[in-house]
Order: structure tokens, then sequence, then C-alpha cells
């Protein structure tokens, strides 16, 4: 069966809204991602997530958000950033539609942390103002840094850095047609960065810290890692919605 909303007739829209109240929400970003992986590193990861988790669960998968709040990288070509108001109105009109239709349970399967604060405000909002639903939000770098199933072993070089050892291994597993290797590399960047004063939240553009886009060892990537961290992944995400849900 079906799980994606924009692949439904509303005659299988219907047959779908009469066996599960649960939608998963992606939202990502289009921005630099190293000159070696595609400007939509973020929404096309967790699309591909989202709909993994739904062939387990029954689960819809609904609309997704391609562009986000990318402010720190908008110095890269193709980089492209909404205001944080357009975003959160634009995803509260999404919720309000689905929420018509019957659905009480919203996954968002956020792939890009400047969105992250965003859905946040809207989950509580949710929280306040319909205590039926029930909202849920998975910080998807994050998230993979805590459940990676020690496919790095924390050896390599900043490896959950931007557009680096991890995220290039997941797209590796996930669209190796998008990626080539030939052109990842490995960035370092000045300590100060990233060893000193990590209790304090800093807010320095991308480009001001690595003039690739890239914060890592992208060259360490490889397709068994990537798959060993979205499988990993996903089993959590799917132990949540079963004890949870």
């Amino acid at each position: 069966m079906k799980n994606r909303l924009r692949e439904m007739s509303w005659v299988e829209f219907n047959r779908c809204i009469e066996m599960t109240d649960m939608v998963i929400i992606p939202t990502g970003a289009i921005e630099g991602y190293g000159p070696h992986m595609p400007l939509g590193t973020d929404i096309i990861v967790v699309e591909e997530v989202a709909r993994k988790v739904a062939d387990i669960t029954g689960a819809l998968v609904g609309p997704s958000i391609d562009v986000g709040e990318s402010s720190i990288l908008r110095a890269f070509p193709g980089s492209m950033t909404v205001s944080e108001e357009n975003f959160k109105w634009y995803v509260r009109d999404i919720c309000e539609s689905l929420r018509g239709w019957g659905f009480k349970k919203f996954l968002f399967i956020t792939g890009h942390s400047g969105n992250v604060p965003m859905i946040d405000y809207i989950c509580k909002e949710y929280r306040d103002k319909y205590p039926e639903i029930q909202t849920m939000q998975v910080d998807w770098w994050r998230f993979a840094m805590v459940n990676d199933g020690n496919s790095l072993d924390n050896t390599g070089y900043m490896a959950h850095g931007h557009a680096s050892e991890c995220g290039t291994s997941v797209m590796l597993y996930l669209r190796p047609e998008l990626v080539d290797m030939n052109l990842a590399i490995k960035q370092e960047i000045e300590e100060k960065y990233y060893n000193s004063f990590k209790d304090i939240i800093q807010y320095t553009s991308i480009n001001n810290i690595s003039d690739s886009g890239v914060i890592g060892d992208a060259t360490s990537a490889t397709v068994e890692k990537g798959e060993k961290i979205v499988n990993a992944c996903i089993g959590r995400i799917v132990e949540y919605i079963k004890n949870s849900y």
C-alpha cells in the first residue's frame, strides 16, 4: 500500500485515514553541503527515513518542508532560507489541514538543526491547544550522533560535523547516485570553533569556519557505516512509536 500522501489519489487517501491517525512530516533544507553532496541532502535523507519508518509502522508520510532556516550557510551558492515566522505559519497550516482529516499523531523528522526550535514551538502550541493531539520531533543528525550503532566508533575527525563522515555515509547508503566521493574532502577547522566553550551557544556563519561547507572528514565515509547508522536510528524511532503511540 502507498504511504506517501503526494502519491495517493483521494480514494487511496480515504482508505489510509481509516487505517492510521499518525502522520510523519519531514523537514529539511536547501543549502551548501560540501562539494560532494547535493544542496538538498537534509530533506533527501529524512524523506527516505520517513518512508522506511512508515513502511514498518503504517503511518502516512505527509508533505515535506524542503526549505528551512539556513542563514548560517547563505554564503554558499544555492543556499536558501525562510524566516522563522513564515516557516511556522506554513507548517501550522499544513498541520491544521492534516488535523482536519483526523490525524492526531504528528511525528516531525527534522533533518536540519535550524528548523528544530521552530518545530519545537509548534509542538508546544499543539500540546496546549489540542490535548488530544500527540507530537514528537526527531532532530535527525543529533539523533544519529546518539544512536549511530557505534558505526563510526567516534574515532574520525569531527565525524558528526557538517557534511562529514556521518552525513556522507548516510547519503552513500540512501542515495549513492547523488554523492561524488571524488570531490569529498577532509576539512579541519580552528580548534576554538569546536573544542573551547562547548557550553556556550555561538552564532558563527559556516563560511567563516570552512570554505567548503564541510566540517570534518568526508573521505572516511562508507556505505556500510551509513547502513548501520540508518538502521540503528530507524529501529530506535520505531521502538519509541510502538511504546508511546
